[in-house]
């Protein structure tokens, strides 16, 4: 048995009466007890003198417990100004005929917007006897009452119901007949739902070429069309053809609605016929009909036509997500566009499935050219593992193309077992463009697998062309670990000066990568102390203080006495600021007493003062306050910068 009307004004009653209790509706509405005690109990309360505001929440609560029994107190109300509306929330959700007999009562009774209200709830409960009484509203001066009792017969709907209406549109009053329009249409929608489809197309008609506003008669076209079924297609394609904008969205809205197989063909049809500009609204709608039958429009649209066309059809093939649609999304992948072929890719990259993945195996067994190419790509993409072994045969391809992209998949997809492989390839590699797609694969492979494949990257530090050994150096320094690191130190001794400068640089990066790896201390250290190279110490000595910087195992006095042992290896400013850096991460006396002995020399002097003043200027656990003002009297003293002097001098007020 299906759920009445009634019984959904009682759901949503019982939501908003929840929704007052809990600011003020009367406790014993939610106490335990039976629906004829709380009932009771309601009623009484509009028999009472209480505030108005009270019975109001009252009737919403006779929506939820309300039976026939308070029908003769709620009557009433409906012409009481205050609480009318309430009241037909509670007889609008009462079941049975006593409601319907209030409101009909009222409606020879109330006037203006209380008489609209009556109306309208009549309209609510669709009771069909009132028909007779709102056909002569049909007629009242108020345009009002007029209009509510226009859409209030479209709602019962009915022979009589359709006949006063039908009559009353053409000579309607320009204020009441967009509302007797409306009726008309609820009238048809509802001769369509009970299955009576030549009542409901002469309303339609009626409607849609009467003197009504606009939207009146599109929605009338719609129904127009979509009553006659097949036989609505001709006005649909009128719709489609046409130059008005509004015609032609409700064309598309209806084309979407429509059922049958022709329907489909005559969208389709309309489709090809139609411009460049309106073919993709009118595929959308096509495929948004999902209908099997339009599967060949939209894989035709795909691959051929307009840009704008294929755009909007591989983005429909996107969505839908249907194995049976790669062999046409392959081809716009393979094909020339660049957008239209990343569209394509993009779209079955996301498509789900693993029998997908088998299939993509299967092809490229056979595929060749740009097809092969699109093949390795969406491997890659989608992670198929079982691709491996085809694209570590297809790196050695003699076309570069498909060599280029089995190599970039390799990277994308390869294990450490792949990193042999790469490496040989690499060890032979017969122009930079090949030789810089296996670094790059060997880059994202040494990533992801670490330091277990640093064994099969040390061979090609040994490897007689540099440009292998540089590009060694970029894995290992990626793949990281004391192996890696070890085959990088020994290249600083690399008998090509261009190998020997990669390998101090990436040395003196290494901190970034790796910045809990302390064994890069020593190398960095040995080459500050002992590299006859300027630019060498240069570069060993930032990464030897980033190191010192980031290293949390070393504890601030360590870190102290480390700082002052290379410190007369400095030579350059920037070294020395670095060096501030460090010092000023020690927040301790001896931390302090060696940013004011920095502060002596004139090229840093400014970066000493501003550390000191950080440090000192903070409340420091441990450091004694003497420490603290000895320090500030630097910045005071030699700082040159008024701002730095302030807060210095700001600083060791706050001391004393």
């Amino acid at each position: 048995m299906f759920p009445t009307y009634q019984s959904y004004l009682r759901l949503g009653a019982v939501l908003a009466a929840s929704c007052l209790a809990v600011i003020d509706g009367p406790a014993y509405a939610e106490a335990p007890g039976n629906q004829a005690d709380k009932e009771s109990k309601l009623i009484a309360v509009l028999k009472s003198d209480a505030p108005a505001a009270e019975k109001a929440i009252t009737c919403k609560y006779l929506a939820v417990y309300g039976s026939a029994q308070a029908v003769p107190v709620l009557a009433p109300l409906l012409l009481d100004e205050q609480l009318a509306s309430w009241a037909r929330i509670a007889l609008e959700a009462i079941p049975g005929e006593a409601p319907d007999s209030a409101f009909r009562a009222a409606l020879t009774k109330a006037h203006g917007k209380l008489l609209v209200g009556t109306i309208n709830s009549i309209g609510v409960r669709r009771d069909s006897k009132a028909v007779e009484e709102l056909v002569l509203k049909l007629k009242d001066a108020d345009p009002e009452v007029a209009s509510a009792a226009a859409v209030a017969l479209g709602r019962i709907g009915g022979t009589q119901a359709a006949s006063a209406l039908t009559a009353a549109l053409p000579s309607a009053a320009a204020a009441v007949r967009s509302s007797v329009a409306e009726g008309c249409i609820r009238c048809a929608e509802r001769f369509l739902a009970d299955g009576q489809a030549a009542p409901a197309i002469q309303l339609y008609d009626l409607v849609r070429q009467a003197q009504v506003p606009k939207q009146k008669t599109l929605e009338a076209i719609r129904g127009a069309i979509l009553a006659r079924k097949d036989a609505g297609i001709p006005l649909l394609l009128e719709q489609l053809r046409s130059q008005d904008k509004a015609l032609f969205q409700i064309g598309l809205r209806t084309a979407r609605e429509l059922p049958g197989s022709k329907a489909t063909e005559a969208v389709a049809g309309e489709m090809h016929n139609a411009n460049a500009d309106r073919q993709p609204m009118l595929l959308l709608a096509l495929a948004d009909r999902d209908d099997d039958a339009a599967m060949p429009t939209i894989l035709d649209a795909a691959k051929t036509g307009p840009k704008k066309l294929r755009m909007t059809a591989v983005g429909i093939l996107d969505r839908m997500g249907k194995p049976s649609t790669v062999p046409v999304l392959v081809e716009v992948a393979a094909g020339d566009d660049a957008e239209l072929s990343r569209a394509s890719i993009v779209a079955l990259t996301r498509m789900p499935g693993n029998e997908l993945d088998s299939r993509i195996i299967d092809h490229l067994g056979r595929a060749t050219g740009k097809t092969r190419q699109v093949l390795i790509e969406l491997a890659a993409r989608r992670q198929i593992q079982g691709a491996i072994p085809i694209l570590v045969k297809d790196a050695q391809d003699p076309d570069p193309a498909i060599r280029s992209a089995a190599v970039q998949g390799l990277g994308t997809v390869g294990t450490a077992s792949q990193v042999n492989d790469l490496v040989q390839l690499l060890s032979t590699a017969q122009n930079d463009k090949q030789r810089q797609d296996i670094e790059t694969a060997l880059l994202a492979i040494s990533g992801r697998v670490g330091s277990s494949c640093a064994q099969s990257l040390v061979p090609l530090v040994h490897n007689q062309d540099p440009a292998v050994r540089k590009a060694a150096l970029h894995a290992l320094a990626s793949a990281g670990g004391p192996d890696a690191l070890k085959a990088v130190t020994m290249a600083v001794e690399d008998r090509d000066q261009s190998v020997q400068d990669e390998a101090v640089r990436t040395l003196s990066t290494w901190p970034n990568t790796w910045p809990e790896d302390e064994s890069i201390a020593q190398p960095l250290l040995n080459l500050a102390k002992h590299s006859t190279n300027t630019t060498y110490q240069v570069l060993a000595m930032r990464g030897y203080l980033q190191f010192l910087q980031g290293d949390k195992k070393i504890n601030g006095n360590e870190k102290l006495a480390k700082v002052q042992e290379v410190l007369p290896l400095m030579k350059r400013p920037e070294e020395k600021r670095a060096a501030i850096a460090v010092v000023q991460s020690v927040p301790t006396a001896s931390g302090l007493a060696l940013l004011a002995k920095l502060a002596d020399e004139p090229a840093i002097t400014e970066d000493a003062c501003t550390a000191i003043v950080d440090v000192a200027g903070k409340n420091i656990p441990g450091v004694p306050g003497e420490s603290r003002r000895l320090a500030l009297q630097t910045p005071i003293e030699k700082s040159k910068n008024e701002e730095t002097r302030k807060r210095a001098t700001e600083a060791l007020a706050r001391i004393r």
